[in-house]
């Protein structure tokens, strides 16, 4: 007797596509769209997201054309690739059925079975990815990719370490872990040891996107993004979320860009755990202050040229009455000044320098997505920094290095 395809549950077919420059289209601009954004764009996808809401960080993620508005018929016009990933079954079916008829192949974030094609637990090492599919069983597989990883990085593989890796709780709390500068290998060991036990992630704008794909589906992912001059999530209410997950129960992993420490308001939220009484582990981040300029080729110190290097955060404006800073002493300095967070007001930071006697030819190199596969430097001078980044169109995340060492290039 022969049974039909329909009474049989086949297999998935792995495969890898190539989708540099093909459009791929996402309808939902939620957390399963964050998670997967990051890993879309390392591929070289055309990335076109069709919201009516999105999240602060898919809102302000390089490089992607967002549409803010609902669904429509003839959307996936034109897709190689479509997920359909927003929290309304009937549009997700409807985007499904489309992609069908015009033989696309699409993801059903909400159900699986009912799309077309399925995202497996990857892990990526170099020119190596991994990909684990499990019939459907989102844990199973990503544990596996987690024992896959371990394994690969010195770690043991076999069924005892995928069961461990598959039943390794950590006990309800809040760990603050630094992702590092973007580059998802550069965060730590024990950062992503506890940020794959977590069952929930509080993720900031410039958390690796990367290691969020990395995540199982059954993981809540809450957008803490704080988007240069918009959308923020005010920091009481992420206090206020992590002492809540952690209080029913949860491992909550509050997941930074760099160093929790570096201007990442890491110890008024250990604050506010301890308060409240909930337990707090503190992972420390490479953070881009230093790796930026290293990923660059640009040593922030070096003997004979500087003695000190000084990271001045660019948040806030030389005049204003809330700056800490001293402008006069800095213009002063013969070493290595860092800006983070300065694109958007360069100007105003290099004649402030200038005008407190900082010579105006110093060398300045501006680093954006340091680390990253999209990574560039712009170098000038103090002088020219302000006209060089707006004719070159730079854009945040980015760091700037002013000082003799600016001038260093090394082929990398």
């Amino acid at each position: 007797m022969t049974e039909s395809t329909t009474e049989v549950e086949r297999d998935h077919y792995l495969v890898g596509l190539n989708l540099v420059g093909k459009r791929v289209v996402i309808i939902g601009g939620g957390s399963v769209v964050q998670r997967r954004l990051g890993t879309l764009a390392d591929s070289g996808a055309d990335i076109h997201v069709i919201t009516p809401q999105a999240t602060p960080t898919v809102e302000s993620f390089p490089g992607i054309t967002l549409y803010a508005r609902p669904y429509e018929s003839g959307d996936l016009d034109g897709a190689w690739y479509v997920l359909a990933c927003t929290d309304d079954p009937v549009v997700n079916a409807a985007v499904v059925a489309e992609a069908e008829q015009r033989r696309i192949f699409c993801v059903r974030a909400d159900d699986a079975r009912q799309g077309t094609a399925v995202t497996p637990a990857s892990l990526h090492q170099g020119n190596l990815t991994v990909g684990v599919l499990a019939g459907g069983d989102h844990r199973r597989s990503a544990a596996v990719r987690t024992a896959i990883g371990a394994a690969l990085g010195g770690g043991e593989l076999g069924a005892a370490g995928i069961e461990a890796a598959a039943q390794e709780r950590q006990p309800a709390g809040v760990a603050l872990v630094g992702g590092g500068p973007g580059d998802p290998d550069l965060i730590t060991v024990r950062g992503r040891r506890l940020l794959a036990a977590a069952d929930v992630v509080v993720a900031d704008r410039l958390a690796p996107p990367a290691l969020l794909a990395e995540l199982g589906p059954h993981v809540e992912i809450i957008d803490a993004a704080k988007v240069p001059y918009g959308r923020a999530m005010k920091q009481e209410a992420i206090n206020a979320v992590l002492i809540d997950r952690a209080k029913a129960g949860k491992f909550v992993v509050r997941f930074k860009g760099g160093d929790p420490y570096v201007y990442g308001r890491g110890f008024e939220e250990l604050e506010a755990c301890v308060a409240a009484g909930v337990p707090v582990t503190v992972v420390p981040g490479i953070t881009s202050a230093i790796a930026g300029p290293s990923a660059a080729g640009i040593p922030v110190t070096h003997r004979g040229v500087t003695h000190e290097v000084v990271v001045v955060s660019g948040h806030i404006p030389p005049d204003h009455p809330d700056s800490l800073v001293n402008w006069s002493a800095l213009a002063q300095m013969r070493g290595t000044i860092v800006l983070m967070m300065a694109v958007e007001r360069l100007d105003i930071f290099a004649g402030t320098l200038i005008a407190g006697g900082r010579d105006a030819s110093i060398p300045v190199a501006i680093i954006e997505n340091a680390t990253l596969s999209n990574q560039r430097v712009v170098r000038t001078t103090l002088g020219n920094a302000a006209v060089d980044a707006e004719n070159e169109q730079v854009k945040p995340p980015a760091i700037v290095v002013i000082g003799p060492v600016a001038g260093f290039e090394a082929a990398l």
